[in-house]
């Protein structure tokens, strides 16, 4: 029989005391402040990055990071292209417009990897396919885009802008489709304003975009500075991101505890709870990946479209960082 020695042990425990006492005496690394600009007010789309705060992944990453809504939600990807926050919250199409204009900015992941954007009419209004626009008032908020959206839905169903009359309802998208104010709404996020038209009694159909002639695109990423791609600081924020999206998905409704955590007053409603179950299966599982073809094939859409004059390689404005 083997006889286990007392020495060992005995010098596994003074290796393990050694090595408490050095670790106790050197100073506690600082964390790398970190600024995330949000794209808006804080909303359950920003759910991955307050459960990767409150579960601490981004103080294991080594970062400090502060989340920052924005008192104009245009201003973040112009701060960071002029230095002044790490990474902001924007949104595909956004990128392309802006790098072709110049901006220095670099998609380094995906937020949200599927459009949210939608066409939007009353369930028991009088257009029951979008062909039925004709002739009608369609609403929207901002125009360019949206507006392009819109044109490609009308044109698959034998359409043209010129066949409805555009209204500029500003953000009131819903409240003056519920009012009779105008037929449809272009730019109606699915996971909101078809629950808030619910939540209101007047509930809403939906005619999502890449199933009428737009192709896909990811509804929100994150930019920095073309410049800051390669500072080590980004990689670690992905990863935590990462982090916050796989337990997101795993624990929702611990999830859903922690986004309302200490703001319970502002995000604990009937909307943000059915918005928080309608985002859970867009977030993006590999915020870091990304489909080259897919960015492409949308900066093309947006050429033919004239809401962008040239199209840039891909490796200009989209990394997937390493």
């Amino acid at each position: 029989m083997l006889l286990r020695s007392p020495i060992r042990p005995f010098r596994a425990a003074c290796l393990a005391a050694f090595a408490a006492a050095l670790a106790s005496a050197a100073p506690a690394a600082a964390a790398d402040k970190f600024t995330v600009l949000l794209d808006w007010f804080v909303n359950p789309d920003h759910g991955p990055l307050f459960v990767a705060q409150e579960r601490g992944y981004f103080r294991e990453a080594g970062l400090d990071v502060e989340l920052i809504a924005p008192s104009d939600p245009n201003d973040p990807p112009r701060l960071v292209a002029a230095g002044r926050g790490d990474v902001a919250i924007s949104y595909q199409p956004q990128l392309h417009i802006q790098t072709t204009k110049g901006l220095p900015l670099v998609r380094i992941g995906t937020l949200v990897a599927t459009p949210l954007n939608s066409l939007v009419v009353l369930r028991d209004g009088p257009v029951k396919r979008i062909a039925d626009l004709k002739g009608r008032k369609v609403g929207y908020s901002v125009g360019g885009f949206e507006t392009a959206l819109l044109k490609a839905m009308l044109g698959k169903h034998g359409l043209t802008i010129e066949d409805i009359t555009l209204v500029n309802v500003n953000f009131d998208l819903s409240s003056s489709l519920m009012a009779g104010k105008v037929s449809a709404v272009i730019g109606a996020y699915r996971n909101f304003e078809l629950n808030q038209m619910d939540i209101e009694k007047r509930p809403g159909t939906a005619f999502f975009v890449e199933e009428e002639g737009v192709p896909p695109y990811d509804e929100l990423i994150y930019v920095a500075h073309r410049d800051r791609v390669a500072d080590p600081k980004m990689r670690r924020f992905i990863g935590a991101v990462e982090r916050g999206v796989q337990y997101l998905v795993n624990y929702p409704q611990r999830s859903w505890a922690l986004f309302i955590k200490g703001r319970e007053k502002e995000l604990d409603s009937e909307l943000f709870r059915r918005a928080w179950r309608d985002t859970l299966p867009r977030f993006a599982l590999r915020p870091a990946a990304l489909d080259r073809a897919r960015y492409a094939n949308f900066a093309a859409f947006l050429k033919s479209q004239g809401i962008i004059a040239k199209i840039l390689p891909v490796a200009d404005y989209a990394r997937e960082l390493k």
